[in-house]
């Protein structure tokens, strides 16, 4: 990930904060996924050669892993599933927590993967990072024939007024900053469909301020300007109207998912 190398590691120096803080991601999201990985393996000659000769395990890749929020989503359906994550903390994180994903130290330019080796490879928050013509061109190397290319972002719902007011407190991230709805991909990769999820994640206080001191640009601040930022938090969730009388809040998220695969 070399688009800002400081920002893009410095998650590790709040890796308690992002496990606590950070949203998992939407059941019907991985299951559009899934379909779409489904239909296109089913009707290419290699899966069904791999098949007919007994070999239907999948291995699945989950690149810019962080501490697994969406690498554990992969788990199940008799896949094997590789986490690949350029900072140790957050690959120990990782490691600790799903025993059964083999976790590998590499960047979306540089995957510690032989050629042809992956159903399935995701970006979570990560794609972003990206030089995007050098990891297009890993990502083609390492998928095989009829594999899916998958990149996911979580965007809060700013047409919400208090999340509209919170992201004037943080400021907008790299991520919501970046083109989730139509992201860049590089030859010899294509982009083969696009689908958004709504839905709701509650925050208890201490979740939603560790979601806030996760991100990369408040990890990045002095500790006087992070304990302004949240002091200021702090204040809008006892002020607003929507929020005063809550002890849970209800997070509003878009999930975005761009599909792509290496073209003919």
């Amino acid at each position: 990930m070399t688009r800002d190398t400081e920002h893009a590691l410095s998650f590790g120096r709040a890796v308690g904060d992002y496990e606590l803080g950070r949203p998992g991601y939407p059941t019907e999201a991985i299951d559009w996924i899934r379909g779409e990985l489904g239909e296109l393996a089913a009707g290419h000659p290699d899966d069904r050669l791999a098949r007919a000769a007994g070999s239907t395990t999948r291995t699945l890749v989950d690149v810019g892993a962080g501490t697994g929020k969406f690498t554990a989503s992969l788990l199940g359906h008799g896949a094997r599933v590789v986490a690949v994550e350029p900072d140790a903390a957050m690959r120990e994180t990782l490691a600790a927590k799903l025993t059964e994903v083999v976790t590998l130290a590499g960047t979306g330019e540089e995957l510690p993967l032989d050629d042809a080796s992956a159903d399935l490879v995701t970006f979570a928050q990560a794609w972003h990072w990206v030089d995007v013509p050098a990891a297009s061109a890993e990502v083609a190397r390492v998928l095989k024939p009829g594999g899916l290319l998958a990149l996911v972002w979580n965007i809060r719902d700013e047409s919400v007024d208090w999340v509209a007011r919170l992201t004037g407190i943080i400021e907008p991230s790299a991520a919501e900053q970046y083109d989730s709805r139509t992201p860049k991909v590089a030859a010899p990769l294509a982009p083969t469909a696009h689908s958004e999820f709504t839905w709701e994640n509650p925050l208890n206080r201490e979740q939603l301020l560790a979601m806030v001191t996760s991100r990369s640009y408040i990890i990045a601040l002095q500790p006087h300007e992070r304990a302004n930022v949240v002091r200021l938090v702090e204040r809008l969730l006892d002020e607003h109207p929507d929020l005063a009388s809550l002890t849970t809040y209800p997070m509003p998220y878009v999930t975005r998912v761009t599909l792509a695969r290496v073209t003919p």
